[in-house]
């Protein structure tokens, strides 16, 4: 990880086209060992969750330049390197492991991070979701469980009451709030650059698997073309 953290750290106090394209090929060599690493973090997360197994590093990461149309940033290139591995390939709408490597210690847009879920449901599956965690007895707070104290589930994105369809006083009401549910840990640099940093990354994940497997239960459901009749609803 050192080589693609050092050239983060460049790119980032560097971020023009000019430097970019004279810097080419360090970025492709970094880009090469990061694509190498995701190869092996899939072959790792299949020993103990098959559904990702078929899956190659180009199924999983991303573009380095930044769609710049909508934003008032206007720097062309990501500062950061990340693989989101899920059933079916990063645009399958299932939720997976993601990877991030960056030259700062924090986490998203620039830092090291890992999470375990996603930020973008269909309002199908946020219901359905919900549903489940509102009926589940308390399963879902034990896949929590299972992934704490390392990960946390994030708290960026939250209505400030129980949506529309629950009742306040529903079993786990303040589970329902969120509109994302994603587990996240900021293991900061120094443990990217440990030698045994997939080893480290393969053991973090494990912990998560429960977590990822109640999400993309919904989510599965939601797919199934036996249930694509039935009404949806409008989800805050």
């Amino acid at each position: 990880m050192k080589t693609i953290i050092q050239f983060l750290a460049r790119l980032s106090r560097h971020n023009e086209r000019e430097w970019f394209q004279a810097h080419k090929a360090e970025y492709q060599e970094a880009q090469a060992k990061f694509n190498n690493f995701t190869d092996q973090l899939i072959k790792g997360l299949a020993q103990f969750d098959p559904t990702v197994g078929n899956l190659t590093a180009k199924d999983c990461t991303y573009r380095i330049y930044r769609d710049t149309r909508f934003s008032n940033d206007k720097s062309p290139y990501k500062t950061h390197m990340g693989a989101f591995v899920c059933p079916h390939g990063k645009k399958s709408g299932y939720s997976g492991y993601y990877f991030q490597v960056g030259p700062e210690d924090g986490g998203y847009p620039s830092g090291c991070m890992l999470a375990t879920g996603n930020y973008c449901f269909e309002p199908r599956v946020l219901r359905i979701l919900r549903e489940d965690i509102a009926a589940g007895g308390g399963d879902f707070e034990e896949t929590l469980r299972q992934a704490a104290p390392l990960f946390r589930l994030d708290e960026s994105d939250r209505l400030k009451r129980v949506p529309r369809g629950f009742p306040a006083d529903a079993p786990y009401s303040p589970l329902l709030a969120y509109r994302s549910y994603c587990l996240v840990c900021e293991p900061g640099q120094l443990f990217m650059l440990q030698d045994d940093v997939l080893a480290q990354t393969l053991a973090a994940f494990r912990r998560t698997k429960p977590f990822l497997a109640y999400l993309n239960r919904a989510v599965a459901f939601a797919l199934d073309p036996a249930e694509t009749d039935a009404p949806s609803v409008t989800i805050l």
